[in-house]
């Protein structure tokens, strides 16, 4: 119950980012056309389509808060990851978007020059979306949301576009149009290694890969509690926040059923009380000592 709560609350940021992509996106529209900024613009239609990403993330959090049914038996959590995958994919195809305008820009010379009204909207854009990072960061760090964190990443790319589009309008004042080009650079490839880290953990998660070094750690758990003579096998998946875990054990072949049953409520309790995880199924093979 409360992984669904915390995903309740994973909803508040999504939210928040996509009022902020909505309500900037139409402030840099209009500043940019009345103060011919094409830089502004750009921005202003990069956070339309950020409000894509952020819809499918909250798509993706009320997908993953039902519960397990005839065809889901494990609930739906890995709906999460599958919104952090698409949101992977809308930020790459913005980072090339960046990227091709800036090229673009610096092929065809525009006649003119910004007024630095629109300097000031995009770093106010700037520091808005820095703002909703961290609100985003913090939040995905309380509820453990793969998704929100790729929110915040995109928060933070945003923002990183935003202080782009402000240092091409600065240098466009003093001539220096070549600076729009040099800041888009590479704000468009920050965007695209951020997007690229968030696909490569989320299609890891989907492939039931997990991390070594916390399997290890788990692994080291579950041979530290009285009565496990041997651990033969420990595996683990996630499935969306939560954590799956398989572990085959050893015990004295004396024990009854409810001595064996005993070691395995203490192993599930160590992992709970140490890692947070709610899913542990364990088998017993008897051994002598």
């Amino acid at each position: 119950m409360e992984r669904y709560e915390e995903m309740k609350r994973g909803e508040k940021g999504a939210w928040i980012s996509i009022i902020a992509y909505i309500s900037l996106s139409c402030i840099k529209l209009a500043a940019g056309y009345i103060g011919h900024s094409k830089a502004l613009q750009a921005d202003g239609f990069n956070n339309t389509t950020d409000v894509i990403a952020s819809i499918a993330i909250l798509i993706g959090l009320k997908i993953a808060q039902r519960p397990p049914d005839e065809d889901h038996h494990y609930g739906h959590f890995r709906a999460e990851t599958i919104a952090s995958l698409i949101a992977a994919f809308i930020m790459i195809s913005v980072g090339f978007q960046v990227m091709l305008e800036a090229g673009r820009s610096f092929l065809v010379a525009e006649k003119n020059v910004p007024d630095l009204m629109t300097a000031w909207v995009a770093l106010f854009s700037a520091g808005v979306m820095y703002l909703v990072y961290r609100y985003n960061i913090k939040l995905s760090k309380e509820i453990h949301s793969q998704s929100i964190k790729a929110a915040a990443e995109d928060n933070k790319s945003d923002a990183l576009v935003s202080i782009g589009a402000f240092v091409g309008i600065m240098g466009s004042q003093f001539g220096l149009q070549w600076l729009d080009l040099i800041a888009a650079l590479i704000v468009g490839l920050i965007i695209i290694k951020t997007a690229w880290d968030i696909f490569m953990q989320a299609s890891h998660s989907l492939t039931d890969g997990f991390d070594q070094h916390l399997l290890m750690e788990i692994k080291e758990t579950i041979r530290q509690i009285p009565g496990v003579l041997a651990v033969r096998d420990v595996k683990a998946r996630s499935h969306g926040t939560h954590t799956l875990v398989d572990a085959v054990i050893c015990v004295k072949a004396d024990l009854n059923v409810i001595e064996s049953h005993k070691i395995t409520e203490d192993i599930e309790e160590a992992l709970f009380n140490q890692f947070q995880i709610e899913h542990t199924h364990v088998h017993i093979e008897p051994i002598e000592e």
